[in-house]
């Protein structure tokens, strides 16, 4: 227990020192959330001529995936000044472990995305997008998980890299491909086939699937369960990773 306690308030610790920069300047939440915004305001009616009436409950969905995305994956970008700056050295020799190194940052991330989610949601139900507060509390849940479980991973492929002009690099190479095959902005249903089985092998498909099935308040569909399923493994298997590259780091 008393193990238990000290990881918390450690934790915690670790999460007020990584929220202060956001919440000292709410402005980074709004820059964050303008990319989706964009693709709202500008896209969104598009789709509207051409998918029809529905289009914002299939389109306001990929929209909060793309926040999440972009929003976890480049988490790792933080640690980069601080690892050549000598910051994270002093945080490796202070009482503190490792797993609470990473943890608070992780709560920080997921913190942000939630409110930053909460925002594009209310502005998407403005706009005509239909759906219950238990359907979003749900989905906000599920991007929780992944979000926490990409931002572990970007910490580990942070210190992994440890250079801001390698890093930004490569997830724009990974993150691009990952997203349009997932589905956010256009139906992968109607793509050429071998786009399609692509698609299907990109686990962020099943998680798009699955928020669309949420939101719509389907939530004993087999796309609800299959990506429930795919985000928790997806989540727990970047958080592992995330926890041994913290824990491998030495003084």
């Amino acid at each position: 227990m008393r193990m238990v306690m000290q990881l918390a308030r450690q934790t915690a610790l670790i999460l007020l020192r990584s929220a202060r920069p956001w919440y000292r300047s709410p402005i980074a939440v709004f820059v964050g959330l303008s990319g989706p915004l964009i693709y709202l305001v500008l896209f969104g009616p598009l789709l509207k001529s051409s998918l029809g009436g529905d289009s914002w409950q299939w389109f306001v969905p990929g929209m909060l995936m793309q926040l999440t995305v972009f929003g976890a994956a480049y988490a790792g970008f933080s640690l980069t000044p601080e690892l050549r700056n000598g910051v994270m050295e002093r945080l490796w020799v202070a009482p503190v472990s490792r797993t609470a190194l990473l943890l608070g940052r992780v709560l920080s991330d997921v913190a942000q995305l939630m409110l930053q989610g909460v925002l594009l949601l209310v502005v998407a139900v403005l706009f005509g997008f239909h759906t219950s507060l238990a359907a979003m509390g749900l989905a906000l849940a599920l991007v929780a998980v992944l979000g926490a479980g990409l931002s572990s991973a970007s910490y580990a492929l942070a210190l992994w890299i440890r250079e801001e002009n390698r890093f930004a690099p490569l997830l724009s190479m990974l993150l691009l491909p990952l997203m349009l095959l997932s589905g956010v902005l256009l139906p992968m249903e109607s793509a050429p086939g071998w786009l399609h089985t692509l698609s299907r092998i990109n686990p962020l498909t099943y998680v798009v699937d699955a928020l669309r099935a949420i939101t719509t308040q389907r939530y004993a569909a087999d796309e609800t369960l299959i990506g429930l399923a795919v985000t928790i493994g997806l989540g727990a298997a970047c958080a592992f990773w995330g926890l041994r590259a913290m824990a491998r780091e030495q003084t």
